[in-house]
């Protein structure tokens, strides 16, 4: 009976981890699950012996709701959005993340001076950070002549030619904002009102006429392609992959990139939750995401990650300069504001639809 105390006591802050053999981690597939299997869960595995079962989702908010709802959960970590991680947190479907448990970053911060300001939040732990931006065919410019700014998406007397337009309001709205002058740290405050929602508006009105709008990621860069436009916002995920796979000449303008991120979330009653934490916290180390960075092009959201980041998988170019964190891309950089869109989608929403019919 002492034998079995000491060791019941030793183990006390590792049990359920130690007794764990398998964990399920729940992703959105093809290259952003393959990221993070070799990054987090193959590493994962050779540290702790635990083995890593992926499973993948369109969007992995609708299962993990199903199965907590149904009392049914199999999964033990999710890979969500910031919107979904949100509700689910407010639904209590997913359990809270002390953020101040995570490891110190690399340089011996604290996790929660480490995050980038405003992504932690109760439920979820942010593993990668993308962003909305402008892109342009580098042929279509003389060498030299190049758009450098976000302003220069709105001028067609210097940089002619058609522009692609996200057909939503989001990112939209603040994009306009920020080319029409107003700092990243002031465009909330002024979309909030009608005066700054006009002065929005007024901005896209100039590009109008030569606006060629588009809603799904796979289509700002199909619109460069086919010459249909010589810039346009997009994903900076989808615009590298383009000119990197498939050798296209765009370029990515950082300044007034709109970024989102997503991360990993526990459900309530994961079946390993102890060695869910875990893996959570190896997963959002510095050196895990800045490892997961080399394989895809979202940023690491920790700021001591950014040094670590080494070249494009398998290649001798460097990632860095293909990241929304990286310190050079984030000088007028904006962070999506979750409370401000859910306050303001369905009216700014109604607006932006009207503004796309009018003359």
């Amino acid at each position: 009976m002492k034998k079995l105390l000491v060791l019941s006591t030793a183990l006390a802050g590792f049990a359920l981890p130690a007794v764990a053999q398998e964990i399920t981690v729940m992703g959105w597939g093809g290259a952003y699950t393959n990221s993070q299997i070799e990054a987090y869960q193959k590493p994962f595995t050779e540290k702790t012996g635990i083995k890593v079962n992926s499973v993948d989702a369109d969007n992995p908010a609708t299962p993990v709701k199903a199965q907590v709802d149904a009392g049914n959960v199999t999964v033990d970590v999710a890979s969500l959005e910031i919107a979904d991680a949100v509700r689910l947190c407010d639904e209590g479907l997913i359990i809270p993340i002390d953020a101040a448990s995570l490891p110190d970053g690399v340089d011996g911060s604290k996790a929660t001076d480490d995050f980038i300001a405003g992504t932690l939040t109760e439920c979820m732990i942010p593993t990668d950070i993308f962003s909305t931006v402008v892109a342009y065919d580098a042929s279509k410019f003389p060498e030299g002549a190049a758009p450098t700014t976000i302003a220069d998406f709105f001028d067609l007397e210097k940089f002619p030619g058609k522009r692609g337009v996200k057909k939503g309001a989001k990112a939209t709205l603040e994009m306009a904002l920020m080319a029409d002058g107003v700092p990243a740290g002031e465009v909330y405050a002024l979309l909030a009102t009608k005066e700054g929602q006009d002065r929005a508006f007024a901005k896209l009105d100039t590009i109008k006429k030569d606006a060629v709008f588009w809603e799904a990621g796979a289509q700002p860069p199909q619109l460069l392609a086919d010459g249909e436009v010589t810039m346009t916002m997009g994903w900076n995920g989808r615009i590298y992959n383009a000119a990197v796979a498939e050798n296209k000449p765009f370029t990515i303008i950082w300044d007034g990139q709109v970024f989102e991120w997503e991360g990993y979330v526990i459900p309530k009653g994961a079946p390993n939750e102890a060695a869910a934490l875990d893996f959570v916290k190896f997963a959002t180390s510095s050196e895990a995401l800045a490892k997961a960075a080399e394989y895809i092009s979202y940023g690491p959201p920790r700021k001591s990650s950014a040094p670590l980041v080494g070249n494009v998988f398998g290649t001798d170019v460097p990632m860095s300069p293909n990241l929304p964190t990286s310190p050079e891309n984030m000088t007028n950089a904006l962070g999506s504001d979750l409370e401000f869109w859910v306050d303001r989608d369905t009216e700014l929403g109604e607006r932006y639809n009207a503004w796309l019919v009018s003359n």
